[in-house]
């Protein structure tokens, strides 16, 4: 803690210095100044909790400083030393919040007793202040959520009477008068999969860009907000209040501005206007289901309004064919399997119409039919299942257009096929070549960001799976697996004495090097430095 002294005579400055016990009040640092306006240079600067000031000083007096210190750092506490016994100068240091007025000569017992009164009343303080400040940044971290929250129940119905959105509008600041409203919805989940790889491991992040994005235009014409669905977490809903001509020129603007800032097409599905605050409920399913039932054969607009009316066709289902797969799969073998999956992507080629929902439902009963496979496995009550999805948000075959792409969708089905041949091989066989494919995968990549997560993603298998199979093939888990390859990857770098070792950090999978060196550490029971001067101290031939 800091404290400033200001007198303009020296003596009394030097007097203060040796009479008061500083180490006890917990001061570290003790500053000086002749004069007020020299003390509000340092306090500008410094920032000190305590001031002990004289009253009459050339310049700004004693009374001008504490005027000072009350409009621009009122939380510092000051005491007076002065050699006035003025009631009217006591006064005024009280009124202008001296916490103390001691006459000079100064007695020591007063002095001390006054400046660690001081400093406990600063602590007090600051603590409150403190406090007050984390309450102040939990409600404004919770402030997002809280509004999420009552415009997720908007939508869904549960409040929508004048009096129950009382709330929202008073956390929104929503017009007084809404007549009309409308909504839209666009889902993460009907991004291409390059745009959900690239955010992987940063989903939130790409929720939290679409809504600032969405919300740049929607509060310029304070018209309407964006926000995140608590309970549908893949979809962002924009809720719109303005006049009904101007919503499909705001939704351009939108859809280009996202194209702009984050390159990609976003498909958006419309509802249809109707009186706030009851019609929100019904065009956020109308928007919904506009946008989950568009056609991902066709190449039309990226806006869906709820009028369309698609044409119902009869549906190729995957059960027809599962135990032509299930034979295939078990097969292990990649030509059989690929004969087969193309088969169902040729009958789905031939439909006028897939929609999203659609295909979405395929991808679901794939995930049963695998699941059901390893349940039904026998001898095996472990419960073994295949990815799907779980934790993250599943990326359709779709390309960066958000059409269907029968060859990736294709691929998708045959890698998920091979995968759980390999999963329903026997458990007493004494290979894994899965498991062995994910080791070498470890090997070859690991200077890159790899989570289990990523390895159940890319070898279409749970992450459970992966994790317990990969124990019982190598002793130890995956993380450590990997952490071992790098820290012997990072012992042949530190043989090189012209890497630094940030660089060596970066090479083997690090970002950061001091997290670097601490796993170092705790492995071979010295720091990277102490081991580069060991070898470097003792060559080995």
């Amino acid at each position: 803690m800091k404290v400033l002294i200001v007198d303009d005579e020296k003596h009394v400055r030097h007097a203060i210095r040796m009479l008061v016990h500083w180490e006890a009040c917990g001061v570290t640092e003790v500053i000086e100044a002749e004069s007020g306006d020299q003390a509000i240079e340092v306090i500008t600067a410094l920032s000190p909790p305590v001031v002990l000031t004289d009253m009459r000083m050339p310049g700004k007096d004693g009374v001008a400083l504490m005027e000072w210190i009350q409009v621009h750092s009122p939380a510092t506490r000051v005491v007076v030393v002065s050699g006035y016994d003025d009631f009217d100068l006591v006064r005024q240091a009280i009124r202008r919040g001296g916490m103390d007025y001691i006459l000079k000569p100064v007695d020591p017992v007063e002095i001390n007793e006054a400046l660690s009164k001081a400093t406990k009343a600063w602590r007090t303080a600051e603590q409150d202040r403190r406090r007050q400040t984390m309450q102040a940044i939990e409600v404004n971290r919770m402030r997002p959520h809280y509004a999420d929250k009552l415009l997720t129940e908007l939508v869904s119905g549960t409040t929508n009477t004048a009096l129950s959105i009382t709330p929202l509008r008073e956390e929104l600041g929503l017009p007084a008068v809404i007549q009309m409203c409308n909504a839209a919805v666009m889902s993460i989940a009907q991004l291409d999969a390059d745009m959900l790889d690239k955010y992987k491991t940063r989903r939130p992040l790409l929720s939290f860009s679409l809504i600032n994005i969405c919300n740049e235009f929607l509060m310029a014409s304070q018209t309407g907000i964006a926000f995140r669905h608590l309970e549908r977490m893949d979809e962002i809903i924009l809720l719109y209040w303005g006049e009904p001509s101007r919503w499909p020129l705001l939704l351009q603007d939108i859809h280009a501005g996202i194209r702009t800032a984050l390159r990609c097409h976003m498909h958006i599905g419309i509802g249809s206007f109707g009186a706030f605050p009851v019609a929100a409920a019904t065009a956020y399913h109308e928007a919904r289901q506009a946008l989950w039932k568009r056609d991902v054969l066709q190449a039309t607009d990226w806006l869906h309004p709820s009028s369309v009316v698609r044409q119902s066709v009869r549906l190729p289902r995957l059960p027809e064919m599962e135990e032509e797969l299930r034979l295939s799969a078990l097969s292990c073998n990649a030509s059989r399997v690929a004969a087969t999956v193309g088969r169902w992507i040729a009958a789905v080629a031939e439909l006028p119409s897939v929609t999203a929902e659609q295909l979405a439902g395929w991808n679901q009963e794939l995930d049963w039919m695998l699941a059901r496979w390893l349940n039904d496995r026998p001898g095996d009550t472990e419960g073994e299942e295949l990815a799907d999805g779980a934790g993250s948000i599943p990326a359709l075959p779709i390309d960066n257009r958000g059409l269907l792409s029968l060859p990736l969708w294709r691929k998708q089905i045959e890698n998920r096929m091979l995968a759980a041949g390999q999963a329903l091989t026997p458990s007493h066989s004494p290979n894994n070549p899965t498991i062995h494919n994910i080791a070498r995968y470890l090997e070859a990549h690991y200077d890159e960001d790899i989570s289990l997560q990523d390895m159940a993603s890319r070898f279409y298998l749970s992450r459970e799976y992966i994790s317990r199979k990969f124990k019982q093939e190598y002793g130890v888990n995956l993380s450590d697996y990997l952490c071992r390859i790098r820290m012997d990857k990072a012992k042949l770098l530190l043989l090189n004495n012209k890497l630094r070792l940030h660089h060596i950090a970066g090479m083997v999978g690090y970002q950061d090097e001091k997290y670097f060196g601490k796993v170092f550490k705790k492995l071979e029971g010295v720091t990277p430095g102490e081991f580069r001067k060991h070898h470097a101290a003792n060559p080995q031939p």
